[in-house]
């Protein structure tokens, strides 16, 4: 019985010291560990940046094996809204966002009291009107529908757009955040609708205009070089932007990507892919 207790005990002690030698090795790498990104020597640095579905996404996912090679592990998370990004990054559930021009950021910075800030402005996508009842401008009928975006800054920059094309006359002093309050010409008699953003290229049946923001017009295969009826020129000052906190603009991954969204071929990409309806503008 002495030897037969003895040798339990040994093996007792066996399985005690392979447990310790085990727990050991997963706390040199295992264990569900990042796992050092190539190059680097370290573990990536995870970057979850919240992007419109196009074309951020496709610029950003773009992106991921660059930034992987710099040791950073970028995820890009799509919205189809406007509000959400930027909510998610203030309560740091994400780290940038990358879907909106620097005037829309500066007045959802005012209406909700944030203090989100521009890390690097990107590209433009200019901003079209389109019809499925009309080919040309000139076909517009007196006391036409019109269905614009219903945030302040998109509104007004459809509204801006509309004016320079003689359909109806604003108040100078509205400026980017023109409504249709400052519209103070209408002679034609023309009736708008104010609808949110994502939703105006599923009205266009129902309309007999539209201005419609790029991305969701790329989204509903609308080409802005081809099927607009107008469109803003290259001298938009719309540039969509890469937004940040405050507590992470200077940080090393957000600089890295920075660097990477204004490189050569980023800007390669945006043109050989979008032909014209996002134009690349660094600064």
């Amino acid at each position: 019985m002495r030897k037969h207790a003895l040798r339990i005990g040994m093996l007792l002690l066996l399985a005690m010291l392979l447990a310790a030698c085990g727990n050991n090795g997963a706390g040199n790498g295992g264990g569900g560990a990042a796992l050092p990104a190539p190059g680097t020597g370290g573990e990536a640095v995870k970057l979850k940046v919240g992007v419109s579905p196009v074309p951020h996404a496709a610029i950003l996912n773009h992106l991921i094996p660059v930034l992987k090679e710099q040791g950073v592990a970028l995820e890009v998370v799509e919205f189809n809204d406007y509000i959400q990004p930027n909510v998610q990054l203030y309560e740091k559930q994400l780290d940038a966002n990358f879907f909106q021009h620097e005037p829309y950021l500066v007045q959802f910075n005012k209406d909700r009291g944030y203090n989100l800030v521009k890390a690097a402005g990107v590209h433009i996508e200019p901003f079209g009107v389109y019809s499925r009842k009309i080919k040309s401008i000139d076909e517009l009928k007196d006391g036409a529908k019109i269905a614009i975006p219903n945030d302040p800054t998109n509104g007004g920059r459809s509204l801006i757009l509309l004016a320079q094309h003689g359909l109806i006359e604003l108040d100078e002093s509205a400026g980017v955040e023109a409504t249709v309050s400052d519209i103070k010409g209408n002679p034609r008699g023309f009736k708008f609708t104010e609808l949110e953003a994502a939703t105006l290229p599923r009205v266009l049946d129902e309309v007999d205009i539209a201005a419609i923001n790029t991305n969701f017009a790329l989204e509903a295969d609308l080409n802005p070089t081809a099927d607009a009826l107008f469109i803003e020129d290259k001298n938009s000052p719309y540039v969509n932007i890469l937004a940040v906190r405050p507590d992470n603009k200077d940080s090393d991954a957000i600089q890295k990507l920075v660097k990477a969204l204004k490189s050569p071929e980023v800007e390669t990409f945006i043109n050989d892919t979008y032909k014209g309806a996002v134009i690349p503008a660094f600064d």
